[in-house]
């Protein structure tokens, strides 16, 4: 059972982790026309969740997404923001649900699913009337959150070995 000193430790852990992400989240590798970035956010986020697990990778990820939200979100309505700030960032957690890649395409998957439940719901106005809404949002956002996922993945592991030796998880 943890202490109440090391879940102080872990909170602040996180929230270096997410001070990381917010600043990560403003070098844009690529932005797409309606919305959505390829940038680094992820990688702190993936590894505070590997070396922390599903729980606190899952609440670091929401408070992320509700910050990001905070910092320059586009906001329609109450269910549109969960469904693209805490809930897709908080699918970062299940990425220690499995081993590392079953975990990170789990992942993946559940924050596309997000954000193409969203484009459907919310968005469906950019489709082009000759194409499927569905088809559409998911072509839209899989492959934006797929690159920024593996770049993020990649990165991860390559800092994740300099950190399993220079910060043990107490």
């Amino acid at each position: 059972m943890p202490t109440k000193h090391s879940n102080t430790i872990i909170m602040i852990e996180g929230a270096l982790c997410i001070a990381l992400a917010v600043v990560l989240s403003r070098f844009d590798l690529f932005r797409m026309p309606q919305g959505g970035t390829v940038d680094f956010e992820l990688v702190p986020l993936i590894i505070l969740t590997y070396r922390r697990g599903f729980k606190w990778g899952f609440i670091t990820g929401a408070l992320f997404g509700v910050l990001r939200a905070l910092l320059g979100g586009y906001i329609l309505n109450a269910a549109q923001f969960i469904l693209d700030y805490p809930l897709a960032f908080a699918c970062v957690g299940l990425s220690a649900s499995h081993p590392k890649i079953i975990g990170i395409i789990l992942a993946y998957m559940c924050q596309t699913l997000c954000s193409v439940l969203s484009g459907v719901i919310f968005f469906a106005e950019y489709a082009p009337k000759s194409q499927n809404v569905w088809a559409y949002s998911f072509f839209y956002n899989a492959p934006v959150i797929g690159i920024k996922y593996l770049i993020s993945f990649i990165m991860a592991l390559i800092l994740w070995k300099a950190l399993e030796r220079e910060l043990p998880v107490r």
